[in-house]
């Protein structure tokens, strides 16, 4: 597959800068732990927190957001069997439903698409030597953030509606067996909607989840035996948490994160919930 240029659409998307920083002191990163993250304040109508905002990440799940919008946004209706790929996809995180989407729309094109109808700065399909492998988006806090708002403001609203619909109901378990109630959901208030992600940790989870049902092969297990060049922090597990937070979705909110080689589920999950809680306490 060969990658097309988004010069055109990155050009007119300015770098973050000069961002309006909280009276408290930001959240200390641990050791041996990347971590980027990008918080905006609707109520106030500008960034609040950042660091590191268009850093690179490998996207993991968090991509299934922009599957979605680019489904949604190029038909008028959705066939029943459809919208129960959607409803998986989006809540639990399924990644044959992914799949599906993204082997029917053109694979890496659907990230061209939305990179230059969203004003993506820093997002790319995967290399072009694994175009199956749509967890290898590369993409941003600042890009992350970028689409809530575009969904907030900017999409139809049974593109909004249907997305975000999704996200306020997100499942304590992915279908593949993890738990994801990690960074937003284990460390912050409700109401919140969110999308995770997660890469690197191997095809079972250390405990399996509570009502999660087995499926496929989840992309955690693909990175492993994928080879190659392209990938932001190939070799190391990544999670992120992202999504809206507070009352009338008042912060819109991205941490991304890559773990030490080797690390374990549990010490990464620990990380970035703390991370997330020390974070949104600095809001305030």
């Amino acid at each position: 597959m060969r990658r097309m240029p988004l010069a055109a659409a990155m050009a007119a998307v300015p770098l973050v800068v000069g961002l309006a920083t909280p009276a408290q002191a930001a959240p200390r990163v641990p050791p041996g732990t990347t971590a980027s993250w990008l918080v905006f304040d609707r109520q106030a109508g500008k960034f609040v927190a950042t660091r590191n905002a268009h850093r690179k990440f490998r996207s993991a799940s968090v991509v299934k957001i922009l599957i979605a919008i680019d489904y949604l946004e190029r038909r008028k209706s959705v066939p029943a069997a459809d919208a129960r790929l959607l409803k998986i996809m989006l809540r639990s995180s399924d990644d044959d439903a992914a799949s599906a989407f993204w082997d029917r729309a053109g694979k890496g094109q659907i990230i061209v698409r939305m990179a230059r109808k969203l004003g993506l700065s820093d997002t790319a399909p995967p290399p072009a030597s694994k175009p199956g492998f749509w967890g290898y988006t590369s993409l941003s806090a600042y890009d992350i953030v970028r689409t809530y708002r575009y969904l907030l403001d900017r999409a139809e609203p049974r593109v909004r509606d249907t997305i975000l619909g999704h996200l306020r109901q997100s499942t304590p378990c992915g279908t593949d067996g993890f738990d994801q109630t990690f960074g937003i959901p284990g460390a912050l208030p409700r109401p919140w909607a969110v999308k995770q992600g997660w890469s690197g940790f191997g095809n079972t989870p250390p405990t399996r989840c509570s009502g999660a049902r087995a499926v496929g092969a989840p992309i955690s297990w693909i990175a492993q035996r994928a080879t190659g060049s392209g990938v932001p922090d190939y070799g190391r597990p990544v999670l992120h948490t992202t999504g809206l937070v507070g009352k009338d979705e008042r912060y819109v909110i991205a941490v991304l994160t890559a773990h030490p080689a080797g690390g374990t589920w549990a010490s990464s999950v620990t990380r970035v919930t703390k991370l997330t809680g020390e974070l949104y306490r600095s809001l305030s």
